[in-house]
C-alpha cells in the first residue's frame, strides 16, 4: 500500500524512494496493472501554474515522484515530507536493469532518430535484443499521434519510456492512455536518451546532490536555458514563498482566533 500523498503547491506528490517507485512498477508488470507515472521538477511546477491541460495530465498519474531536489527541499519547508529525490533519468536506467532481470520489453519513443537508435543498441549490447519491443524517433505530427500509441500498443512493450519534452509527452500519455492500456508502465524521461547516448553528460553525483544539476546544464546550453532557468527558478522560489507566508498567517489567525474564546 503506498503511502499517502503530499499536497505540494496544489500537487499530489508520493512520497516513495527510488526502490519503492521499482517495487510498484514490478508488482504492476508481474500482475497486469497499470501505471501511468511523471516526475515533476520546479520548472514543470511553474508551467502547472498556467498551463490548465499539463496540470490535467500530471495530476491524473498514478505516481508522482519528484525529480528536482528542490521539490524535495521546498516539500519539507512547507511541512510536507519527501524521502528523497527520484529523477527520471536514474529511474529509467534502473527499470530497464529490471527489465532484462525479469524478462520485460521495453519501447523507446523519442530524441531524434540517430539517439533513440544509439540508446536501442546501447541496452540491446548491455542487457540482449530481448529487453527491446520496439522504438520511434520524437519527430510526428499532431494527426500522427493515435498511429504512434497504436505502434506501442502493439509491440507488446510492458515499459514505454518517452523522451519528448514537456507538455508534449505528458499530454501524449495522457490524450492517448486508452490506446496504451496495455503497456503497464509509461513515463516521460526528458532528454535521457541524450545522455545515454552520450550527446549530453549529466552533472556531477555531487552537484545533483546539492540540487544544482540545473546549473550544470545551464553551463553546457547557456544560450537556450538562461531564460528557462533564470525565470523559471525564480518564479518557483516566488511561489514556494508565498505558500509558506500563507502558511504563517493562517496558523497566527488561528492562534488569535482561538485565544479570543479563552
Amino acid at each position: 500500500m503506498k503511502p499517502t500523498r503530499v499536497n505540494f503547491l496544489g500537487i499530489p506528490l508520493d512520497p516513495l524512494t527510488m526502490q519503492q517507485t521499482i517495487n510498484e512498477v514490478d508488482e504492476a508488470i508481474r500482475t497486469n496493472a497499470r501505471i501511468n507515472h511523471v516526475v515533476i521538477n520546479a520548472g514543470k511546477v511553474v508551467s502547472m501554474q498556467t498551463d490548465k491541460q499539463l496540470f490535467e495530465s500530471v495530476v491524473s498519474c498514478d505516481i508522482i515522484n519528484a525529480d528536482g531536489q528542490a521539490i524535495v527541499w521546498a516539500s519539507r519547508f512547507l511541512g510536507g515530507y519527501l524521502p528523497e529525490r527520484v529523477a527520471g533519468a536514474d529511474l529509467m536506467q534502473e527499470l530497464v536493469k529490471l527489465a532484462a532481470q525479469k524478462n520485460y520489453r521495453c519501447f523507446f519513443l523519442g530524441a531524434k532518430e540517430e539517439i533513440v537508435k544509439k540508446v536501442v543498441d546501447i541496452y540491446t549490447q548491455q542487457y540482449g535484443p530481448s529487453i527491446i519491443a520496439g522504438y520511434r524517433n520524437g519527430y510526428f505530427k499532431k494527426e500522427e499521434e493515435e498511429a504512434v500509441a497504436r505502434q506501442i500498443s502493439d509491440s507488446g512493450a510492458q515499459l514505454l519510456f518517452v523522451a519528448i519534452t514537456s507538455p508534449k509527452k505528458e499530454n501524449f500519455m495522457y490524450a492517448h492512455r486508452n490506446l496504451l492500456a496495455k503497456v503497464n508502465f509509461t513515463m516521460g524521461v526528458g532528454g535521457t536518451f541524450d545522455v545515454v547516448a552520450g550527446f549530453t553528460k549529466r552533472a556531477p553525483v555531487w552537484m545533483q546532490k546539492i540540487g544544482m544539476e540545473w546549473f550544470y546544464r545551464f553551463l553546457q546550453e547557456p544560450g537556450r536555458m538562461w531564460k528557462r532557468y533564470l525565470v523559471g527558478n525564480s518564479k518557483f522560489i516566488y511561489l514556494v514563498m508565498k505558500q509558506k507566508c500563507s502558511q504563517l498567517f493562517n496558523s497566527k489567525h488561528k492562534q488569535r482566533t482561538g485565544n479570543s474564546y479563552v
